[in-house]
């Protein structure tokens, strides 16, 4: 008796409700869809927390992983130290995305290290510029630096000329004249730009991963040094560095240098 009380309740409050609001009948039966949620996978955390690793760091890999295997089988603590050297070139040759600035004029770090040097130099007779100094910024890459090069400026690549040189300390400023280097001339809409790979004490490669006539953008991948190196940036008289000696540069994401000069010069301090 008492449940049909209840239902005979319900049912009147029902009705009232459809009196006051001719939809509400409607919107009670319409059958609601729950919102999609996200795919939760294990695997895509870990490839989060996973760097990815540059191709041109697989033979390596490969050959260091074969030989420690080989040495701990002589010995285990070799196979150790095999195994550390495997991880250390792993990381060596980790190519991280980066989130690069995009606006026409920005001159972006072509690579991971340290600002070295910021000074006024003649831009590398191969490259046939004109034979004025520019502003040059090299930043210096250690062996615990990620060693992917990427072009600091959207734009085309005009001429790249390899000059086989010395393997002297990467942090000398004469290591621009004297070592092994890769220069490269791009063109782009708001002026030319050089850029030079230079080996160093430790690197013995310079891998370029594109040709003359090459159209790229800010940020995109154009080559890598292996194993301890620096990258010079030529800018045009005029164009003032956004970054001081000494300040840590990433690869595709700081800013070096501005073509369009709206910023006003930047003070740095050292804590």
């Amino acid at each position: 008796m008492h449940f049909a009380l209840a239902r005979k309740g319900v049912r009147a409050y029902i009705s009232a409700i459809d009196r006051r609001h001719p939809n509400a009948a409607e919107a009670t039966a319409r059958p609601f869809r729950p919102l999609p949620k996200a795919p939760m996978s294990i695997l895509d955390s870990v490839r989060k927390i996973f760097v990815p690793i540059h191709k041109e760091g697989y033979p390596f890999i490969a050959i260091a992983a074969v030989a420690s295997l080989v040495l701990g089988h002589l010995w285990e603590p070799f196979g150790w130290v095999g195994l550390i050297i495997t991880i250390w070139i792993c990381y060596f040759f980790r190519d991280p995305p980066r989130v690069t600035p995009q606006r026409e004029g920005l001159v972006i770090s072509p690579a991971d290290g340290r600002v070295s040097m910021i000074v006024q130099a003649v831009p590398p007779p191969e490259l046939e510029m004109a034979p004025e100094p520019m502003t040059r910024i090299s930043v210096f890459m250690n062996v615990f630096d990620c060693h992917v090069n990427r072009s600091p400026v959207s734009g085309t690549l005009k001429k790249m000329v390899y000059i086989p040189g010395l393997f002297l300390n990467a942090e000398l400023d004469k290591a621009s004249d004297d070592n092994e280097r890769n220069a490269l001339l791009i063109e782009t809409s708001s002026g030319s730009i050089a850029v030079v790979q230079i080996a160093g004490l430790v690197a013995r490669r310079i891998v370029p991963f594109v040709k003359e006539g090459a159209v790229f953008a800010a940020g995109e991948r154009f080559g890598l040094i292996r194993f301890g190196s620096r990258l010079d940036v030529y800018l045009p008289q005029g164009v003032k560095p956004l970054v001081s000696e000494g300040q840590t540069a990433i690869a595709g994401e700081t800013v070096l240098a501005d073509f369009r000069n709206v910023e006003p010069a930047r003070s740095f301090r050292t804590q």
